[in-house]
C-alpha cells in the first residue's frame, strides 16, 4: 500500500514537472531570441559585428549593431566594453526597437567558422563593405553551406552561448 501511494506521488511530481518543462519551452518559443556574432578577430576587447533577432511571428530582423544604441548613444558594438554588457542589451534592444528579447545567443567567430567555413567573415565583409550591400543581403548572400554537426560541440566548448536575459 505504502509502495503504491510512493510511485503515485512521484507520478504526479513528474507530471507536475513535464508540465512545468512544457510551459517554459512554450513561453520562451514564443519570446524574441536575440542572436549576436561576436568577433574575436580585431584583438583587445571583442566586437558585436552582426546581430539579428529571431521571432515565430516576425522571422530573422538583421540588425546593425552600430546603428543600434542606449538612451546615452552606447552601441551594440560596443557593448563588451561596459560593466553589464547582458543588461546593456536589453536596453539598447527596447530603446532602438522597442522589444525585450527573452533569450540570447552569441556566436562568435571560431564557431560561425566551424558552421558557416573559414571564410565566413572574409565573405560577409566583402559583399558588405567592398559590394556595398546592405548588411542583412550580405549575410544572405554569404551563407551558401551550413554545417549544423559542429553546433552542439560548439555550445560545449562554450563558442556558441545560450542565455535567459
Amino acid at each position: 500500500m505504502v509502495v503504491i501511494k510512493m510511485a503515485s506521488t512521484l507520478t504526479k511530481a513528474v507530471s507536475i514537472i513535464a508540465i512545468l518543462i512544457v510551459l517554459f519551452l512554450a513561453i520562451t518559443a514564443f519570446s524574441n531570441v536575440l542572436i549576436l556574432c561576436q568577433d574575436d578577430t580585431e584583438g583587445g576587447i571583442p566586437g558585436v559585428d552582426m546581430a539579428a533577432m529571431w521571432s515565430i511571428n516576425g522571422g530573422f530582423t538583421w540588425i546593425y549593431p552600430g546603428s543600434s544604441f542606449d538612451p546615452q548613444g552606447r552601441t551594440l558594438h560596443n557593448i563588451y566594453m561596459l560593466d553589464d554588457p547582458i543588461q546593456e542589451v536589453r536596453v539598447i534592444m527596447d530603446h532602438t526597437y522597442h522589444v525585450s528579447p527573452h533569450i540570447l545567443v552569441i556566436i562568435n567567430d571560431q564557431a560561425a567558422a566551424h558552421i558557416f567555413g573559414d571564410d565566413i567573415l572574409d565573405t560577409i565583409r566583402q559583399h558588405d563593405w567592398v559590394e556595398g550591400n546592405a548588411r542583412g543581403d550580405a549575410v544572405a548572400m554569404s551563407i551558401t553551406n551550413v554545417n549544423p554537426l559542429p553546433i552542439i560541440p560548439d555550445i560545449l566548448m562554450g563558442n556558441i552561448r545560450i542565455m535567459l536575459i
